[in-house]
């Protein structure tokens, strides 16, 4: 599809709304979303904006937990009255529910304009005019990426940091997730490519960036280089200006010595990593169809703290899984002792539609999983607390977040993120802080999900990301971050968790 295609612009500015659920990967479609409509000519709704009140509303969807589609067909049914009586609104949905339902969705929601799927986000303009001009519902699902995400323009959601996609698919055959048949086999971008995202965010002001993929640190298997993404570390790190280099989510089968050696070794790999577990039953780890057992993961984390001493480490857990008996979720709980997480993202295991685990014999009583799952909540809520009062007396270099701290204007506190990833909850200086800017803070007190710097500012460090996010916030009103090809400044929210995500590394 050429850039003209995309660049239909509608005869007058409408506005859109972009609905998003699931993981990062779908976070970062949605900015995609909001580059293509805003080159086509729309602007974004208002902040606060009712129900109903975008001229067009897209919902970017997820099809990983159980009730998904009723999350997505209960509001789509609350919208049809609103759609009823404002001629010329539409709705879209794209995401990975309709890569999988497909028709469906305009048979029980007729009211839909366009059906978009994981592979042909592009489409999306085209398809809302074509929709209406013809006056009919526009499906097209694509069976292949017709080209890789990070050709497309974005709308980045904020000024000092970035997701950069390095692939896109999944080459894993896990038993609990649809997410490999929704987005297709792991397709790999250039590393040249990459770098040049990189280089022309962190020119535009960025300073820290995340590597996402379905499964992050498999990179290179489609390029033929085992080694690929430690090098792409390592090249990251010789970026001047690039402060920060995160990435999620790993998979235990891919992580090798390399990585580690590559994130103790380059400056700006922060010391955090997002290694998700699921369970430490090597028999469930084997109904999962996980290629790792609890020894290789525990030897992994001892790696990873031999090398990184002051890393925080978190994770995913699925309580639950088909067949787990107390036994094994003991062996759960036992790596949760020994690995020490700083977080965990604890689910409970719901039928996913479409997976081999849905079908498996020994499907486990709710309350069952309810009791274990407060049980393994538990002790995580302990370990985190145990393992953020370590923190308390360090001085700690917080870069400054927008958004992180939804009491900081009664407390007269601003939030930031740490090196390692923790929320950081600090005394607002008397000098003037922007999001993007560094300041150094002593931690006073820990809770199990934050830490709190009580004390005077020690230092704060105006940075040229913070310089970007005041430009941008200056400037008046306008379509803002677009350029076609490599995305502008940005933010990914922070690490790992999105409601209802994929959990699939």
């Amino acid at each position: 599809m050429t850039s003209s295609d995309r660049s239909q612009a509608v005869d007058v500015k409408r506005s859109y709304e972009i609905r998003t659920y699931g993981c990062q990967m779908n976070v970062h479609d949605s900015e995609r979303l909001s580059g293509l409509l805003e080159e086509a000519g729309y602007v974004r709704a208002p902040e606060g904006a009712g129900d109903g009140e975008a001229d067009v509303i897209v919902f970017n969807t997820c099809a990983v937990r159980e009730n998904a589609d009723n999350r997505l067909y209960g509001n789509l049914g609350r919208l049809a009255p609103m759609k009823t009586s404002r001629p010329g609104m539409q709705i879209a949905v794209g995401g990975c529910l309709a890569q999988k339902d497909r028709d469906t969705i305009v048979k029980k929601a007729p009211w839909v304009d366009v059906v978009f799927g994981t592979h042909n986000i592009g489409k999306l303009p085209v398809l809302l005019e074509r929709a209406r001009v013809m006056d009919e519902a526009q499906v097209e699902i694509a069976e292949s990426l017709e080209a890789f995400p990070s050709t497309l323009p974005t709308r980045r959601e904020s000024a000092y940091a970035a997701w950069v996609s390095i692939s896109v698919g999944c080459n894993n055959t896990c038993t609990f997730c649809i997410v490999p048949a929704l987005r297709g086999k792991e397709k790999d971008r250039r590393p040249g490519d990459i770098l040049a995202e990189v280089e022309a965010l962190v020119a535009e002001g960025v300073s820290e960036i995340t590597l996402l993929g379905q499964n992050v640190n498999a990179y290179g298997s489609d390029i033929g280089d085992p080694e690929a993404f430690s090098k792409l570390l390592r090249a990251c790190g010789a970026i001047e200006g690039l402060e920060r280099v995160r990435f999620t989510s790993p998979h235990p089968r891919d992580f090798t010595d390399d990585v580690i050696a590559a994130m103790a070794e380059t400056p700006n790999a922060m010391p955090q990593l997002h290694m998700p577990l699921q369970s430490g039953s090597d028999a469930v780890l084997k109904a999962m169809r996980r290629s790792y057992r609890q020894e290789r993961f525990l030897g992994i984390i001892e790696k990873v703290r031999a090398a990184i001493p002051h890393a925080a480490i978190s994770t995913d857990i699925i309580v639950g899984f088909p067949g787990e008996t107390e036994e094994d979720f003991e062996q759960t709980l036992h790596v949760v002792r020994e690995a020490r997480f700083a977080q965990a993202f604890t689910f409970q295991y719901s039928k996913r539609p479409g997976t081999p685990a849905a079908e498996m014999e020994g499907q486990i009583p709710k309350q069952v999983v309810q009791a274990r799952y407060e049980r393994l909540v538990a002790l995580q809520e302990e370990i985190s607390w145990e393992e953020n009062k370590k923190q308390v007396g360090r001085t700690l270099e917080v870069m400054v977040a927008e958004g992180e701290g939804r009491k900081d204007g009664a407390t007269h506190r601003l939030s930031g993120r740490a090196a390692d990833n923790r929320l950081v909850h600090f005394t607002k200086p008397g000098t003037e802080v922007r999001p993007g800017d560094v300041v150094t803070v002593e931690i006073t007190y820990a809770a199990p999900h934050h830490l709190l710097a009580e004390g005077p500012t020690t230092a704060v460090r105006r940075t040229r990301a913070g310089d970007a996010w005041e430009k941008r916030n200056a400037a008046p009103a306008q379509p803002a971050g677009v350029l076609l090809g490599i995305p502008t400044i940005g933010v990914p929210a922070p690490l790992p968790a999105a409601t209802g995500g994929c959990s699939v590394g």
